[in-house]
């Protein structure tokens, strides 16, 4: 079993910059492919960034260049470093995690065996 408990969410205009943290316990961290998606009310779950077990990364082309994300295995974490947000941007943001023992991306949410809560980040115009 992994708990992931995200933080960081928040109120601010376009342009401005958020960070989102992710804390997981339990389970073996590094053995996790990390995943960041988000949802928009009346929209489906949708990919944001991933991080494999080996903490290469891979972005959807929405956030590409303006999001980075990165892993800390020491301290359980996955942080998302937002930056030039926009109006289109605001959704519940989630951290998920897929048990692997490979170093490949999950883009698939259904692939997750875990998620946390969410963080809401609403982006004004």
């Amino acid at each position: 079993q992994v708990q992931l408990v995200e933080s960081g969410g928040g109120l601010v205009q376009a342009g401005g910059s958020l960070r989102l943290s992710c804390a997981a316990s339990g389970r073996t961290f590094s053995d996790y492919a990390m995943g960041w998606f988000r949802q928009a009310p009346g929209k489906e779950r949708e990919l944001v960034a991933v991080l494999s077990t080996g903490r290469s990364t891979a972005y959807a082309d929405s956030v590409k260049g303006r999001f980075t994300t990165s892993r800390d295995n020491a301290k359980n974490m996955v942080d998302l470093q937002m930056t030039s947000l926009r109006p289109d941007d605001t959704a519940v943001y989630y951290c998920g995690a897929k048990f692997t023992r490979t170093t490949g991306f999950y883009y698939n949410p259904a692939s997750y065996d875990y998620w946390g809560q969410g963080t809401q980040v609403t982006v004004s115009s």
